[in-house]
């Protein structure tokens, strides 16, 4: 029996989340303040009192869910759990980064930093309106692919987030995505619908914030982990810096193979996952992927407690 600690992606923010832990813990507290003077602004200030919309502009939620993410850890560490007690650790999309800096590859200033140029980089790709993303309901992976292919008509339009067995997300150009979106219910989807995303991540078009994210991993060190990376774009674990820094710019434009991931680490002797940081969306599709994984999600004090107290 083994546990893997995995840590959420875009979609999971809301206001006020790692509050409560910054005011219980102040290991806690010290991540928002690291990232706040990684980014030279109050973006903790955002995170508890701010707007939702702003907070999920895509430059916001992503450092800001990794900060949560990794007060999180922290306030598990100061209850005694290390990161070393995971035999792995896995995040979804852009909760690889979370992943890396939990594991000590990253530091929490450099994935922050990391993280707000991603934001930045994957918005100005792609012009508002261009691009869509939408999920299919009720297709397996391998339909959902040909749903993309047959869609794409000479545009981009690719399978970017496996989910769950019956949550395949597919991204490109808008009238692309629109065709998947028929093609989809044409083949028996339960639904397929447009995503409230501002740009199509995780396919060809995000190539420009690859370019971007090339260079910006370039100028940052990345240790080896203490604990193996279970990474998107491979659904394997990675232990290799050289390796991990290309993996991140592949992850730009390549899938999301959640799926998998959860899969093969179910195949190592994973029989507990953690869902570490803001919401529940993980957990529901571990779930899905495989009912006899246990899931916990720790993203409150309470919840702390809760995993810590056998």
């Amino acid at each position: 029996m083994s546990t893997a600690f995995v840590f959420p992606g875009q979609g999971a923010q809301s206001i006020g989340m790692g509050k409560a832990l910054a005011d219980t813990y102040p290991a806690a507290k010290a991540v928002f303040d690291e990232v706040d003077d990684a980014l030279g602004e109050k973006l903790s200030t955002l995170i508890w009192e701010g707007e939702q919309d702003a907070l999920t502009l895509t430059q916001n939620a992503q450092p800001a869910l990794m900060a949560t993410s990794l007060a999180a850890m922290r306030a598990l560490e100061a209850e005694g759990v290390s990161i070393e007690d995971a035999s792995f650790v896995a995040g979804h999309s852009l909760g690889e980064y979370s992943a890396l800096a939990a594991a000590g590859a990253l530091t929490i200033s450099d994935a922050a930093r990391l993280l707000r140029t991603r934001g930045e980089a994957m918005q100005k790709a792609v012009p508002v309106g261009i691009g869509a993303m939408a999920a299919l309901l009720g297709l397996d992976f391998e339909t959902a692919q040909s749903v993309a292919a047959e869609a794409a008509e000479g545009e981009v339009c690719q399978a970017a987030n496996d989910n769950d067995p019956g949550q395949v997300v597919v991204s490109g150009h808008v009238d692309a995505v629109n065709r998947a979106i028929v093609l989809a219910k044409e083949k028996g989807a339960k639904r397929a619908v447009l995503l409230p995303v501002s740009a199509p991540f995780h396919c060809a078009l995000m190539e420009p914030a690859a370019e971007v994210m090339a260079n910006a991993l370039g100028d940052v060190d990345i240790e080896r982990p203490k604990v193996p990376v279970v990474a998107n774009v491979l659904a394997d674990a990675v232990t290799d810096p050289v390796l991990i820094r290309s993996l991140l710019v592949q992850q730009v434009t390549g899938s999301v193979r959640w799926r998998e991931s959860v899969l093969w680490m179910a195949e190592q002797g994973v029989s507990d996952m953690w869902e570490i940081g803001a919401g529940k969306a993980l957990s529901g599709m571990v779930r899905r992927i495989d009912r006899s994984i246990a899931c916990k999600a720790v993203g409150t004090p309470d919840d702390v407690k809760a995993v810590t107290a056998n």
